[in-house]
């Protein structure tokens, strides 16, 4: 049994958040939408509010059956850690009304499932998106970075229910 599902793929950030939308037919991505949210000017609750509706929008309008987000990385800088928290929440939250499961995945772990090495670089991330996805253009840094957490879930899913499927038909030997 082939397995299909939409991805919404969030990159979280108080300033940019990316957004991926992606749609897996078994091992299969399929380009959808992408963009980001800009939310660098007003005050800090303002962006929040910024970034919750826009996010309840997108979910409104591509209706994605998971979501997937980078989870907050610990930095040197403990206000800018906060801050992305703040973003992702706001980010989560707009998810709650539509009744989506969210799954999150460290930044080592989307990097290691796009390009191979938990410590690529933006411009690798964005490179590997474009081959892996056929696309024309090369999107946003923070675009390609959403696109990559979509990738990294759907192809989790996939290896899983392979998994399970190679699972029960062992079983049943």
């Amino acid at each position: 049994m082939i397995i299909q599902q939409r991805i919404l793929g969030i990159d979280p950030g108080s300033r940019l958040t990316g957004f991926g939308v992606l749609d897996f037919v078994g091992d299969k991505a399929t380009y959808v939408a992408s963009g980001s949210i800009a939310s660098a000017k007003g005050d800090f609750a303002d962006r929040l509010t910024l970034i919750f509706r826009s996010v309840s929008e997108i979910v409104a309008e591509y209706k994605p059956g998971v979501v997937a987000i980078e989870s907050v990385f610990v930095s040197k800088n403990a206000g800018s850690a906060l801050k992305l928290g703040h973003a992702r929440s706001a980010a989560i939250c707009a998810t709650f009304e539509h009744d989506i499961e969210v799954f999150e995945y460290a930044p080592r772990e989307i990097k290691k499932a796009v390009v191979g090495t938990g410590s690529a670089s933006k411009e690798q991330i964005q490179h590997m998106v474009v081959a892996m996805l056929n696309l024309q253009g090369t999107p946003a840094p923070d675009a390609a970075d959403a696109l990559a957490t979509a990738l990294c879930h759907g192809h989790r899913c996939g290896l899983a229910d392979r998994m399970a499927g190679n699972m029960a038909r062992a079983g049943s030997r």
